[in-house]
């Protein structure tokens, strides 16, 4: 699979597709081969837009009469370790957004590009929540197969161990629904095992019986973050209820208009906190940080919906470097390199560098979950750094480089995948029994590697 198709027999050949194909000389190219991070360049040698599960199967075949490979994009985050997509049809399902509840079986029925906020706020009119994410705009499938980190994650686990059914095309053209009888290994791999066996079109999910919670951000100047971040490490070294999820965060908002204008252009540390329980227990346990006089607080019974937006994640496209990584511990030293290499006195590029508190329900590994069973590790960091400019995306890499190498004495054994925007070795992502695993079904199911993924399994 090496040769550009001639354009003449390619053309031909869209026009035969129901689902809109766009290729290089077509006047909306530029726009079609974006991805939701603008600071990748794409250029595909075809884009379709599906919007029933039979456009998928004809661009898949497409691909293969055509010697091509072929990939899924449903927001295009995580587009960085694709590369340019040289020779490869780029499959965007962001036009398959049909979404179906299930009360009283508590199952959601997702098309492949139903965005989070989305799926938030129909399970909301029902009394019920999925394992979301922070961020509203990104993709419910790509999230959920690379595991899922949800603020509720430390009481219900991972996203991906909350998958009812998954519908595909695989390799060969087939459409699949993979779950506990049909498909058992794929439907294994596909839970935490990446976009390396097929082309989603649906997802089911589980849901729970979620719909407030008491949460909000504790804010200080970013001058303040060495007692602030000390203090959370401490707080977070302690046995917690799985309840309560917090996240140590430094929070440089650009000088926007869509910024508010009480942390528009400001540098702040700040603590996140999400509690599923009542907020005097909360309250308790938050004592020792409310205790160092944050100058907002904005910690509150909200619903649902409302934490879809909490963390402040980008809405919209943005051009963006970013990684992340796991870490075992965060001894007082981490945190002193951590501050050393991203705090007040670094003048880090950097808009967001947080720590996520894991452990609870996310590190406790359960017979019948999929290829990421659960977490080892205690925290997950995650940079990003605004690149709208060349220059201004190898500062940014720069930057997260080293702040990732300070902090490498902590590194986990593995990296999280939906966090991992560098290209990685598969050993780093999963267990070695996993790895071969997961190579084995992908060599069974795609032996031409005809399937794209952004951390292939092999």
């Amino acid at each position: 699979m090496t040769t550009t198709p001639p354009t003449r027999k390619l053309e031909r050949a869209v026009d035969a597709l129901s689902g809109e194909t766009v290729l290089p000389e077509h006047a909306n190219w530029d726009e079609a081969r974006l991805a939701w991070n603008l600071a990748v360049d794409q250029q595909p040698a075809a884009v379709v837009f599906p919007e029933l599960a039979e456009d998928v199967i004809a661009a898949v075949e497409l691909a293969r009469a055509f010697e091509l490979r072929v990939t899924a994009q449903g927001t295009g985050h995580n587009a960085a370790p694709l590369g340019p997509l040289e020779d490869t049809v780029l499959v965007k399902t962001e036009r398959m957004r049909g979404i179906e509840i299930d009360p009283e079986a508590r199952i959601a029925r997702i098309d492949a590009g139903v965005r989070s906020a989305e799926l938030v706020e129909a399970a909301a009119q029902h009394g019920l929540a999925p394992l979301a994410g922070s961020s509203p705009d990104v993709g419910v499938v790509g999230y959920t197969l690379g595991g899922g980190l949800s603020w509720f994650g430390r009481k219900h686990g991972l996203a991906a161990s909350h998958v009812h059914a998954i519908e595909l095309v695989t390799a060969d053209g087939r459409l699949v629904r993979a779950d506990r009888e049909h498909e058992p290994d794929l439907f294994w791999a596909l839970r935490g095992g990446g976009g390396s066996f097929g082309i989603v079109t649906a997802l089911e999910l589980r849901l729970i019986r979620v719909s407030e919670a008491y949460a909000g951000i504790l804010w200080w100047p970013i001058e303040r973050d060495r007692e602030v971040l000390h203090a959370w490490t401490e707080l977070t070294s302690h046995e917690l209820p799985d309840e309560l999820t917090t996240v140590g965060r430094y929070l440089r908002p650009p000088s926007r208009p869509d910024i508010p204008e009480p942390i528009r252009g400001k540098s702040f540390v700040v603590v996140e906190a999400i509690y599923l329980g009542e907020p005097k227990q909360a309250d308790e346990l938050l004592a020792p940080l409310r205790a160092l006089g944050p100058v907002m607080d904005t910690i509150q019974r909200i619903p649902t919906p409302a934490l879809s937006h909490m963390h402040m994640d980008p809405e919209h496209p943005v051009p963006a470097m970013s990684d992340g990584m796991l870490l075992r511990k965060l001894p007082p030293e981490a945190i002193d390199e951590l501050i050393q290499t991203a705090g007040a006195a670094s003048s880090s590029p950097l808009v967001s560098l947080e720590v996520r508190q894991l452990g609870g329900e996310l590190g406790r590994a359960h017979p019948d979950s999929g290829a990421l069973p659960a977490v080892d590790a205690d925290y997950v960091l995650y940079a990003v750094g605004i690149a709208p400019t060349p220059e201004a995306a190898a500062q940014g890499r720069a930057h997260i480089e080293s702040v990732t190498d300070a902090l490498r004495p902590w590194a986990a054994e593995h990296a999280y995948l939906n966090f991992a925007e560098t290209r990685r070795d598969p050993h780093t992502l999963w267990t070695e029994t996993a790895q071969q695993r997961l190579r084995r079904i992908k060599a069974t199911l795609d032996p031409d590697n005809l399937i794209r993924s952004n951390q292939p399994v092999d």
